[in-house]
């Protein structure tokens, strides 16, 4: 699906839709609880749907209710040889990077076997080193690089030590996997720690299932490190039977940019402003920038301010890079986005597919292996076309950059958003946002 984007500042009030980050820890945890579980989750995604399916195939039974989920956990191991635990066992990933990395861990924990298969370019995405701790625990692996991806085996209780640079998807897929194995685990990871908020929403998440975990600065040789250290024997995972998952603040982001850029304030309701999630440091970032920022109870708005240029490490927060890039277009000045190479291992390459899309639309950028610089000359000129890249964030990135652009933008492959948001383009018109669909 293409889009052509006219120009018209968005304005008014949205509801958030749920956290993508945390609804698949929520659900992974809930399906590996001895019993049921409610879910309060307000909206879906293609990302979602595939930790529904892959848990599903593993024997949980997760239906859809009225205002989320119900979740009858996967079997005790005696009971995997019955029916509903045997369902082929064929996980489809789709996209998903999260659901093969968090699953991959888990079971090989469960020990009960799996066929990963995936689309897009998720079968070329690292899973070094958790390709290599999972067989050093215990597990065999066909090759990773192509699908299926088979994996056999039981893991074994075991020390794992990462770098601080890898994934923190492969530290939290660990804890999880963790929290069902037979004895104690440590994972030890390697400081600075890539993306550490998404390791607290997975410490939040396990807390709020009953498992403690002891957090440690150690010295491994040399080298500082956090010791996770997850004793499930002592805290086997109980259910809080009613959990809710919250609102999404990395795709708040895109609505909040578009208050930064454009004449009249957006307000997304539903937050929690007090979240772990990295990504609620879109505020503060948005408040270098100049704009101006209201908050309040369970809601915050964003109004235009005048722009300058900042310098932001987004170690812990790169999926905000191609939104600011935006804002950054719209701001008089040099912006410099640094420590971002992991956005390279994207659904996209994400530092070249963001630069694209800015000077698509008359933007002056460049970008390093690790860094994105944008000169902002007070806005963008439009007109495009704008290849998505088949990137969810880039697809709502160039839509939100069209709102305030000098002419109609048109966006090629805009249907990605499907990913975390398949109602992306109904809420930007919700907000006064002028689309023209071509299917």
């Amino acid at each position: 699906m293409n889009v052509t984007i006219s120009p018209h500042a968005l304005s008014g009030t949205i509801p958030s839709i749920a956290s993508k980050s945390v609804a698949h820890r929520i659900l992974i945890l809930a399906a590996l609880c001895p019993t049921d579980a409610e879910i309060a989750c307000s909206t879906t995604s293609v990302d979602i749907d595939a930790t529904i399916r892959c848990l599903n195939a593993l024997g949980a039974a997760i239906t859809p209710t009225e205002g989320g989920y119900h979740v009858a956990p996967i079997p005790a191991v005696e009971e995997r040889t019955s029916p509903r635990g045997n369902i082929g066992r064929t996980l489809e990933c789709e996209e998903s990077g999260s659901t093969l990395r968090f699953l991959l861990p888990v079971v090989a924990a469960l020990g009960c076997g799996a066929h990963f298969t995936g689309h897009g370019r998720l079968a070329k995405r690292p899973l070094s080193p958790l390709y290599e701790l999972l067989q050093q625990g215990g597990c065999s692996l066909s090759p990773q690089g192509t699908f299926p991806l088979d994996l056999s085996g039981k893991l074994q209780s075991h020390e794992f030590i990462l770098s601080g640079n890898v994934s923190s998807q492969f530290v939290t897929g660990l804890l999880m996997a963790a929290s069902v194995m037979d004895g104690p685990v440590k994972i030890v990871v390697a400081e600075p720690i890539q993306s550490r908020p998404y390791i607290d929403i997975t410490l939040k998440a396990m807390a709020d299932f009953g498992i403690k975990i002891m957090s440690t600065p150690v010295l491994h040789g040399d080298k500082a490190c956090v010791e996770y250290t997850v004793t499930p024997t002592h805290t086997p995972l109980t259910s809080p039977g009613l959990l809710t998952v919250e609102g999404d603040w990395s795709n708040a982001a895109f609505w909040l940019s578009a208050g930064a850029i454009g004449t009249d304030s957006v307000c997304v309701t539903n937050m929690n402003l007090s979240s772990v999630q990295g990504d609620r440091y879109c505020l503060a970032a948005l408040a270098l920038f100049g704009a101006r920022i209201n908050r309040a109870p369970g809601q915050v708005s964003v109004s235009h301010g005048t722009l300058s240029p900042v310098k932001i490490d987004v170690h812990d927060i790169p999926d905000l890079v191609p939104v600011l890039a935006v804002v950054a277009a719209y701001a008089q000045g040099e912006t410099r986005f640094t420590h971002a190479e992991r956005l390279r291992l994207k659904e996209s390459d994400r530092l070249e597919s963001t630069a694209d899309l800015i000077r698509a639309m008359g933007g002056e950028v460049a970008t390093t292996d690790s860094a994105l610089t944008i000169v902002g000359h007070g806005g963008l000129h439009g007109g495009g076309p704008v290849d998505a890249a088949n990137d969810h964030r880039i697809a709502m990135a160039a839509a939100i950059a069209a709102t305030c652009a000098e002419e109609p933008t048109k966006i090629l492959g805009a249907e990605c958003v499907s990913k975390s948001y398949p109602s992306f383009f109904e809420d930007f018109q919700a907000l006064g946002g002028l689309v023209k669909k071509e299917v």
